[in-house]
């Protein structure tokens, strides 16, 4: 009977090892994946020679594929040249997954750059369910485009503006996870007229004197989360821009830069949007501003039922809370609770500045006098 019991032990161990092996393999988006290497599509990966051919190549076929998860793999312990390349959709797959695992850099000079009718280096449009994922690099080579931005001498009245480092146009249900963005020559990120995606886990690096080079820029999207991540750059950490919704922003360090920002707004005269964004849980060091919603001088924008609760920090300016409304429009149902915010330098005294402005302010310092009842 002893035997027996053993027997059986043994016999239910290994059903249940069976059991799992069999689950894995039933894993959503894996059990009916399909894998292309870029390598198999003639990428050298030396950071020399251009990819993006085989990088193209390779796209094709993982658009086109029709199992439930097309897999595109970059490989670790290769660096990989693009010239500036656009991954088109719509795709056959529910989830187009890149496992970023090695490094991409961009051209080195800025003649790699002609030619090329978008202020984009990589762009991705029409692709839902994208996933971009991986311990791998993505280097912008930006420094020459910070102090002298354009190539040539375009012809007055011509667009000249360095290429945002990654272009997510018109993609839902997308995920960006775990990889490094380094000295992009612009933005790191941009997401237009997106809807549904996470940020989670990234490092976003550029000099803080770095012009332009913001984190995130989100406009016209909505239902988009940007968690857990480090992002120390040239000028904003996030922007949030018209037309953008359910916008949610939570465990970010920020710093340096220019802060977490809304706007601007009514950039070109018109009534803009921006609603249902909430930051919270964030650290912001050494930054111009904290949080801004800042607007262009036009009657067209009101700013309404914003609320700052439970901020604590310092200011190097001796304004640590600059509330400056249009004369005409005003901002209305401001909310101050718990916000206390001192000098950095010692012995200088820090004031709110009001104009304009309504609402209430309770557990305040500096106390910002217009709002107080």
């Amino acid at each position: 009977m002893w035997f027996k019991s053993i027997t059986m032990f043994y016999t239910m161990r290994y059903f249940f090892t069976l059991l799992l092996v069999i689950l894995s393999t039933l894993k959503p988006g894996l059990s009916s994946a399909t894998i292309f290497n870029v390598l198999n599509y003639g990428a050298v990966g030396d950071g020399r020679i251009n990819d993006s051919p085989a990088f193209l190549k390779a796209w094709k076929d993982v658009c086109k594929s029709k199992s439930d998860t097309s897999q595109l793999i970059i490989p670790a312990g290769k660096t990989f040249l693009l010239r500036p390349i656009a991954f088109n959709g719509p795709c056959n797959s529910n989830n187009i997954y890149i496992q970023l695992s090695g490094n991409i850099v961009a051209p080195a000079t800025k003649s790699e750059y002609s030619g090329s009718h978008l202020n984009t280096w990589i762009g991705f449009s029409f692709v839902n369910g994208l996933i971009i994922s991986g311990k791998g690099t993505i280097d912008g080579r930006g420094s020459m485009w910070w102090k002298q931005p354009c190539l040539g001498n375009p012809s007055p009245g011509t667009s000249c503006r360095p290429p945002t480092a990654i272009t997510l146009n018109r993609c839902n249900g997308f995920k960006l996870k775990d990889y490094k963005s380094i000295n992009p020559a612009r933005s790191h990120i941009t997401l237009t007229n997106c809807i549904k995606g996470i940020i989670t886990n990234l490092k976003l690096i550029a000099p803080g004197e770095s012009p332009n080079t913001d984190g995130i820029d989100i406009s016209s999207s909505k239902e988009i989360q940007v968690r857990d991540s480090i992002i120390a750059t040239g000028d904003d950490c996030i922007a949030i821009s018209a037309g953008s919704s359910l916008i949610n922003i939570t465990g970010i360090t920020c710093g340096p830069g220019h802060g977490i920002s809304i706007g601007s707004l009514g950039a070109r005269g018109e009534s803009d949007i921006v609603e249902d964004v909430h930051v919270k849980n964030c650290t912001i060091i050494e930054t111009l501003n904290g949080v801004r919603i800042k607007t262009k001088q036009t009657q067209a924008i009101k700013v309404s039922d914003v609320t700052f609760k439970w901020i604590l920090g310092t200011s190097l300016t001796d304004k640590a809370i600059n509330l400056n409304c249009d004369q005409n429009v005003g901002c209305s149902n401001i909310v101050f609770d718990h916000v206390y915010v001192q000098s950095a330098v010692p012995g200088m005294k820090v004031f709110s500045f009001c104009h304009n402005a309504h609402g209430t302010a309770t557990h305040t310092k500096p106390k910002p006098f217009c709002l107080l009842k």
